[in-house]
């Protein structure tokens, strides 16, 4: 059990971080600064380690300070939002939610679900961040994150919102280039676009109608680290490149690419909401989960053979 006079600490120390001023974090606390200051050096005490470095301009914390700082600064938030909801006296989400996504499937499908969620929900607001990184979700910054692949990290509390299949496509300019193209084996001569953001990105995995395999070391003529790219230059003719199912339908509903090879399967891969499993869950992340896994099951990704 931890010494509750230090858990009482941290709120005097995040305040200081937050601020980089003493005399600041008493006035948002509405103490005087000699108590916020005693605080913070009995903390150090407690813990046995500097937590501070005072400069005649400003306080910045020192490495353990930074560290100490991120999850203490994550916790209190979390304890404020689960003490207003117990005054509400009901658990209807309320607060900011913080969420990270890729960028091409955030703005393609949560996009919408966050506008139904704001609407059902007027109390929430919403941060999302698009990017292809992996956030640290103990880092405290955001609440879930949405992982479009494969999982590796197993410390992390996942749940299944669908799955994706992998197309080749190409533009229909190229078509004269793919005429007898029956088998992977073939494509080594063709002009080859690889997405370099991807585990093992030259190696094409494909598996033929029979269920026999294939494994083809693509050797690009374009390599590009965002799924956006491979999407741009397949659409503009400089070769082959492989898509998820979700981004390429509507582009070869209106023709605008043809699937090659479509009786041969590349490897699929799963969207989960994923998120720390040892942090109090806030009322607004389960119900967004929930949102997204009911838009999963009305509206899911179209195939796109």
């Amino acid at each position: 059990m931890v010494d509750p006079r230090i858990l009482s600490r941290l709120v005097y120390f995040t305040a200081v971080v937050e601020t980089q001023s003493f005399t600041k974090a008493a006035e948002r606390l509405g103490i005087t600064k000699a108590v916020v200051s005693q605080q913070v050096a009995r903390l150090e005490e407690n813990l046995g380690t500097a937590l501070l470095v005072r400069t005649t301009r400003r306080v910045e914390p020192t490495e353990a300070g930074r560290l100490l700082h991120i999850r203490a600064s994550a916790m209190l938030r979390e304890a404020g939002e689960a003490v207003e909801e117990a005054a509400q006296g009901n658990h209807r989400p309320r607060g900011t939610l913080r969420i990270l996504a890729p960028a091409d499937y955030g703005a393609l499908r949560i996009v919408p679900v966050i506008a139904d969620f704001l609407r059902r929900y007027p109390e929430c607001r919403a941060d999302l961040r698009l990017g292809d990184r992996i956030t640290d979700l103990f880092e405290g910054e955001i609440d879930l994150s949405i992982r479009v692949g494969w999982l590796v990290d197993s410390s992390l509390h996942a749940r299944r919102l669908g799955t994706f299949e992998q197309v080749l496509v190409a533009a229909p300019s190229l078509v004269a280039r793919l005429k007898g193209i029956s088998s992977p084996d073939q494509l080594a001569d063709l002009p080859l676009i690889v997405n370099t953001a991807l585990p093992q990105a030259t190696d094409w995995h494909f598996t033929g109608p029979a269920g026999e395999q294939f494994l083809l070391d693509a050797r690009a003529v374009l390599s590009v680290d965002t799924a956006r790219g491979v999407h741009a230059a397949v659409l503009a003719g400089l070769g082959l490149g492989i898509l998820p199912d979700f981004m390429a339908a509507a582009d070869i509903e209106r023709g605008r690419l043809i699937p090659v090879l479509p009786d041969w399967r590349l490897p699929g891969g799963g969207i989960h909401a994923v998120y720390a499993s040892s942090r109090l869950r806030p009322t607004r992340v389960s119900a967004f989960v929930d949102m997204l896994v009911s838009s999963m099951k009305s509206d899911p990704p179209r195939p796109a053979g």
